[in-house]
């Protein structure tokens, strides 16, 4: 049997090292998926070439595979990812079959990427309140990493993902709701400017 487990980090580079963290363990690369806001950050990796939330991205993701074309000496799931535009999200690295769930929304035209995270997530077993959290923190610049991991495995994975350090969702959800936010799927993507604010706010 397996269970998901999925994390939301403020930070691209921290949502590689928890990649690393899972593929290091014995989870399977085919298991992983990372989603994750590219806006003023420098991923540890190169990716492929920026793809427009189009057919090409649709197709690719539908069939579960990478999503445009990948370089760079990544390997596992990272050596996947490529960059995308999307809809409602913005631009960002994916990989893995949460971004397949993207592709498909992105697709239909039903609605944004948001929708799809949503999707995602809670078809693999994620609560909904935490994937619409969770996609609402990618859509403010941050990134998702999840994984089906075997029984056998998923303590681990917990405690190694959480020495990465990832966003504690209760005090994230009580923060948005607080400021008035309800979880829209057909909400626009944040500026670079608007990312830039989120990050200095939410800065130790």
């Amino acid at each position: 049997m397996t269970q998901t487990i999925a994390r939301l980090f403020d930070r691209l580079p921290d949502a590689e090292r928890a990649v690393d963290a899972l593929e290091s363990l014995g989870v399977p690369a085919e298991d992983i998926s990372i989603v994750g806001h590219t806006s003023g950050q420098a991923p540890a990796r190169l990716y492929g070439e920026h793809d427009s939330a189009g057919e090409s991205v649709a197709k690719d993701a539908e069939t579960g595979a990478a999503i445009g074309g990948t370089l760079g000496a990544a390997g596992g799931v990272l050596a996947g990812v490529a960059l995308i535009v999307t809809p409602g999200l913005g631009p960002l690295v994916a990989a893995g079959w949460l971004a397949a769930a993207i592709g498909t929304a992105v697709a239909g035209a039903v609605a944004g990427a948001g929708a799809g995270v949503v999707v995602g997530l809670t078809t693999a077993g994620v609560h909904r309140d935490e994937a619409e959290l969770m996609a609402e923190g990618v859509r403010r610049g941050g990134a998702i990493v999840s994984a089906r991991v075997e029984d056998a495995l998923f303590a681990q994975a917990e405690a190694a993902l959480s020495e990465v350090g990832h966003v504690d969702l209760a005090a994230r959800g009580a923060a948005y709701r607080g400021a008035g936010w309800v979880f829209d799927e057909n909400a626009p993507p944040y500026s670079d400017e608007d990312i830039d604010r989120e990050r200095a706010r939410l800065a130790p």
